[in-house]
């Protein structure tokens, strides 16, 4: 699937903490309870909102709790540590903070009745209990912030992975450190100066975070067991308890469960059946994979997608999949046949691997006279027709969001600046003392100058200049309020990384590491930003005082970025050959997808440069044409719409995320989507259409519960069996079973295990 929201003292005041979080009885609460309320004319304009959010606030319950502090510290470091575990594995399950939204009730409920009420000293200033009363829902609620933290990657140990393990040059833990902990905490500095206008405003909604609100609620609504049903608390158990048993097989016993493809097994001697049915190496035609991390890794939850997205997405990845790609292959365009048709690999001409190393110099450049002596670059079929959908997607969405939403962006952009009116939301946050601007900013200066001294005085290590890190924060400060009003009001966010990658390597070629830390520095600290104000928006909704919400999501962050680098570097160290596809085992799971295509990236962007690949001097220069297909294909659309006003599924085309359904391609794999689509069909459109009332009790709970039990059960099997390499050895353990599925047809090509032609 991706927060922050003046003038006193800069220290959260010690008897306000302590206040919150002291022990008082629940009849006292509930008489001392300042509940408010508003008038109908006083709610949100937006009628999602008001059906959703509660508009009332008790500003006396409890919030930094004891247990909090335990709960949000497990949940952030389990996220951290399992996100990453599983980022490096060929089935790279994302686990999102819902698994942890509904784990940490039942133990919040347990330290609530179990742990002490005693008052630590009583009648003093520092008076403090470890049992506040029964487990509230401000308190989940910061938790589920903590989760969040650790919920999503962390995008520069890309960086990382791909300087230790791919170019195999010098990268120490300090600076990696450094490089983790400014790019992540970089977009509170952005978050902090448009939190005015991307939080506060009713308009600026985001759409997302109800969908945790509506959790929220079920969850600490009083809840009878249905006659010969379940509550959710017993549904989750029960589900978790099933995934967990069951993830045993594809995890261990029966791994080929990960990706059936029935038709390789139909014609294991047919290069051109088993480039159409492979779910890892080919189009995936008829594959599917019985493993939640099959179905969840790349596109997150399909239970979480709205039909109308799931559509959009299956509609792209069969035009894209079944038709663009195999025409583009079979017409032999940039010699496509020479190459695997679905590959993240780079190549020579001869149809064999590229030797990258061959081209780089002593001083970690690229060298120009050996780069013209072995020859240009060439990527796979599917891997250049990425970049060019990439590129269409981006026209695409700047396109669709000023047709379809230009007036009412424009509209709520006036209202963000101008209109000031308070709603019953803000109203109640005003109660509350809010974070100095000057918090913000002493953070985002910090940020910048330790950014330009670690890449000025690590230069041998990073590449990037001082004059690099501040264009970088030059374009996430000019980007994030522009798409942060898409984001806040449309839920669309058009990515900066074509963008940064781009201007980077025509401004530095030939410098791989500047180009990667450039894109990261740009691109993920205002997507850091983006979801620092979701996270806030979610608290302003719930009504949680906003600098205790600050010193969460701070403290959450670092956090995660310690847990999230502790886990890549251990991983690094103790497992040999990681991500080293050639050297590792045929059915070993550290493949690293996402790191190999971001190394990729980094050699066709920062190491031979745009120029070379897609400009004037590169072979894929007519990959530009995108560009002008994805600003053209929503004009279409928007021609359609206004032509035939009242079939209203036409404005259902939405060209951005129907032309960018592949965009987590090729590091996701046929089999990834396949699976995805069936699945979201079923969840989204059978049993949401035909079985509403089970669909809203137990969707989401579902979700939860098989993202929770395939984790623990998958760390598990690693650390008992996989960490000694206790392996079965049998048939069942042939993922795919294609193997001839990246075999090149071109005559004269000759590769290692295929057929020549």
């Amino acid at each position: 699937m991706l927060n922050l929201l003046g003038p006193l003292s800069v220290s959260i005041p010690v008897q306000r903490s302590l206040t919150i979080g002291s022990k008082q009885q629940p009849s006292s609460m509930a008489e001392n309870a300042l509940e408010h309320t508003s008038e109908p004319s006083d709610n949100s304009s937006i009628e999602q909102v008001q059906l959703t959010v509660p508009i009332t606030d008790d500003p006396t319950l409890p919030v930094l709790t004891f247990r909090m502090w335990v709960l949000g510290t497990l949940s952030c470091v389990l996220l951290s540590f399992l996100n990453q575990f599983f980022w490096y594995r060929r089935e790279s399950l994302s686990i999102s903070s819902i698994s942890a939204q509904i784990a940490v009730v039942p133990m919040g409920h347990l330290m609530a009745s179990s742990i002490t009420n005693r008052i630590f000293f009583q009648g003093k200033r520092w008076e403090f209990t470890l049992n506040p009363g029964p487990f509230n829902i401000k308190e989940h609620v910061l938790i589920t912030i903590f989760a969040n933290s650790g919920a999503g990657s962390v995008y520069a140990i890309h960086i990382v992975s791909a300087v230790k393990i791919f170019y195999q040059k010098k990268l120490t833990f300090f600076v990696a450190l450094f490089v983790v902990l400014t790019t992540q905490v970089l977009g509170f500095g952005w978050a902090g100066i448009f939190r005015r206008y991307l939080v506060e405003p009713a308009s600026m909604w985001w759409p997302g975070n109800l969908v945790q609100v509506s959790l929220f609620r079920a969850l600490h609504e009083k809840e009878r067991r249905p006659t010969g049903g379940m509550t959710r608390n017993q549904f989750f158990l029960i589900a978790f308890i099933c995934s967990f048993a069951y993830y045993v097989f594809p995890g261990y016993l029966f791994t080929m469960l990960t990706s059936l493809s029935w038709v390789c097994w139909t014609f294991p001697h047919s290069v051109l059946a088993q480039q159409l049915g492979s779910g890892l190496s080919g189009l995936g035609l008829g594959a599917v994979g019985l493993d939640w991390s099959t179905i969840a890794s790349y596109l997150g939850s399909p239970l979480a997608s709205p039909w109308f997205a799931t559509a959009n997405i299956g509609v792209g990845y069969v035009f894209i999949m079944y038709i663009l790609t195999p025409i583009t292959y079979w017409l032999n365009i940039y010699k496509a046949k020479a190459f695997p048709i679905f590959s993240s690999g780079l190549y020579a001409s001869s149809g064999h691997k590229y030797n990258i190393s061959s081209i780089i110099d002593s001083k970690f450049h690229l060298d120009i006279e050996a780069y013209e002596r072995i020859g240009p670059l060439y990527l796979s079929t599917f891997f250049s027709m990425a970049y060019g959908v990439g590129f269409a997607t981006l026209a695409a969405t700047v396109v669709h969001v000023f047709l379809f939403h230009g007036s009412e962006v424009w509209k709520l952009s006036k209202s963000a600046f101008k209109e000031r009116k308070m709603d019953v939301h803000m109203r109640l946050m005003s109660n509350y003392k809010q974070v100095p601007e000057s918090w913000f900013v002493c953070i985002l200066c910090a940020n910048i100058v330790t950014a330009i001294f670690v890449c000025e005085y690590y230069n041998e290590q990073l590449q990037l200049q001082w004059w690099g890190v501040l264009l970088a924060c030059a374009i996430a400060l000019f980007f994030t309020l522009p798409i942060g009003i898409i984001a806040a009001t449309t839920n669309q966010a058009p990515g900066l990384n074509i963008i940064t990658e781009y201007i980077m390597g025509y401004l530095y070629p030939g410098r791989p590491v500047a180009n990667i830390c450039f894109k990261v520095y740009g691109y993920i600290s205002m997507g850091q930003a983006l979801t620092f104000l979701s996270d806030f928006k979610l608290g302003h909704y719930m009504k949680i005082p906003p600098r205790t919400m600050f010193m969460a999501q701070v403290v959450g962050t670092v956090l995660a970025a310690l847990v999230y680098l502790g886990t890549a570097w251990w991983l690094m160290e103790t497992i040999p050959n990681i991500c080293e596809t050639a050297l590792l085992p045929p059915d070993s799971p550290w493949t690293c997808p996402s790191d190999r295509v971001f190394y990729s990236a980094s050699v066709i962007w920062g190491l031979i440069g745009p120029r070379r690949i897609f400009g004037d001097l590169g072979t894929y220069s007519g990959v530009n044409w995108f560009f002008l297909t994805g600003a053209i294909a929503p004009l279409l659309v928007w021609i359609a719409h206004k032509a035939f006003p009242r079939h209203e599924w036409i404005r259902l085309i939405n060209m951005p995320i129907l032309i960018g359904s592949t965009g987590m391609m090729p590091f996701a794999t046929a089999v990834n989507y396949t699976s995805w689509i069936i699945v979201g069909f079923f969840s989204s459109f059978v049993i949401y259409r035909y079985r509403r009332n089970w669909w809203q009790r137990h969707n989401y709970v579902l979700s939860g519960a098989l993202d929770a039990g395939l984790a623990f059960m998958g760390v598990l099997l690693y650390l008992c069996l996989g960490s000694k390499n206790v392996s079965l050895n049998w048939w069942g353990e042939n993922l795919d079973g294609c193997p001839l599925a990246s075999c090149p047809t071109e005559k004269g090509v000759i590769v290692a295990g295929c057929p020549a032609f």
